[in-house]
């Protein structure tokens, strides 16, 4: 609590100390011998936060003074014992400010209660100004904190981006893949009741890195024109856990990371790398799952034709509870051909230039 003290002036100077005694259980009281000195004291003394004035009529010389203290020390609480005669001089200087509060010199409760409550006021703006501080502070804290995290989601960006390029480089042939399956994922998992957009942008980032584990497959196996070998398809298999090893590194979310390591999980517990079942399987991995396949059945790929929406809604279907969540699957089908369609061309349509463009670079590389 702030230390205060009442400047005290009261003539005639004989009563002064039964005053001064009752105002000594709310502050420290400072006694001056006249109006003049009581005004310097206050206004030299930092920690004088109160004048009782208890003169003899409120002429204009003592209004003067008084008034003029409080413009000097805005801070300062001036109250005064004014005879009855006077107190429309005292209301009137209340109304102007230059005044906080008035009593009857005889009053000793009222000059109490008076001055208790300009202490009481004074302590309730105090406590105002802490809380303003501190909110300011908080409010201070919490601009640099959000600048620090703009930066780290800056870096985190960056490092997708990165790694997402590394892919895109690696694997010519489904290039775009991540962009496309990933709008698919959001699309499925709205239609699942999925709202909350932290969750949906985790959705998206783990689709787009969810074959970011082939950047460890060698670029023959990767590459390759014709079919793999089963000791080749062993390496390959081994991308979901490559990917959520090299990711854990950079601390992602479980979310990202649960696409990265599970996406090629069956539904009936025949997928890999765990063969896990049902809802074993996190279910951001299972609507990803649904979303991967309709991607694979529809794009071109140099061993086989793409094959339309409608061909690749009758796969889906046909493994609905093998491959894939039932769930998933009927949210897949509720979805009109031409939505998936418009989601499809809106992704990729700058997507051959890009090819075309990656295709040359590996022709200069070579």
């Amino acid at each position: 609590m702030t230390t205060r003290k009442i400047i005290l002036f009261e003539s005639p100077a004989a009563r002064a100390r039964s005053l001064e005694r009752v105002l000594e259980s709310l502050a420290g009281v400072v006694a001056a011998p006249s109006l003049a000195e009581a005004a310097r004291q206050a206004l030299d003394d930092p920690e004088a936060a109160i004048l009782v004035a208890v003169a003899g009529p409120l002429d204009e010389p003592a209004a003067r003074l008084l008034s003029g203290l409080k413009k000097a020390r805005p801070d300062l609480s001036i109250i005064a014992g004014t005879r009855p005669s006077d107190f429309l001089t005292a209301v009137e200087m209340i109304s102007a400010g230059g005044l906080d509060g008035a009593f009857s010199p005889d009053d000793v409760p009222g000059a109490f209660t008076a001055v208790r409550s300009e202490i009481q006021k004074k302590d309730l703006e105090d406590r105002r100004l802490s809380a303003s501080r501190s909110l300011r502070r908080l409010k201070l804290e919490r601009a640099r904190s959000d600048e620090q995290r703009r930066g780290l989601e800056e870096i985190y960006e960056t490092t997708l981006e990165n790694l997402m390029t590394a892919m895109d480089i690696r694997d010519i042939e489904t290039f775009g893949h991540s962009q496309t399956v990933a709008k698919y994922a959001e699309a499925l998992a709205r239609r699942l009741g999925d709202r909350d957009d932290g969750k949906l942008e985790n959705l998206r980032k783990g689709a787009l890195l969810h074959d970011i584990g082939k950047i460890a497959i060698p670029d023959a196996i990767l590459n390759k024109p014709g079919p793999l070998s089963p000791e080749e398809w062993e390496k390959v298999r081994l991308h979901p856990a490559l990917g959520y090893g090299l990711i854990r590194e950079i601390k992602l979310v479980p979310e990202i990371g649960n696409i990265i390591l599970y996406h090629h999980e069956r539904y009936d517990g025949t997928g890999y790398p765990h063969g896990l079942a049902g809802g074993e399987i996190p279910r951001e991995a299972r609507i990803f799952a649904v979303a991967d396949a309709l991607d694979a059945i529809t794009a071109h790929r140099p061993y086989r034709k793409p094959r339309d929406m409608a061909a690749a809604r009758k796969e889906i279907l046909q493994n609905s509870g093998s491959h894939f969540d039932p769930r998933a699957v009927d949210a897949f089908c509720s979805i009109d051909l031409g939505e998936w369609e418009k989601i499809r061309y809106e992704t990729t349509k700058q997507i051959p230039f890009t090819e075309d463009f990656f295709r040359l670079f590996r022709k200069v590389k070579k």
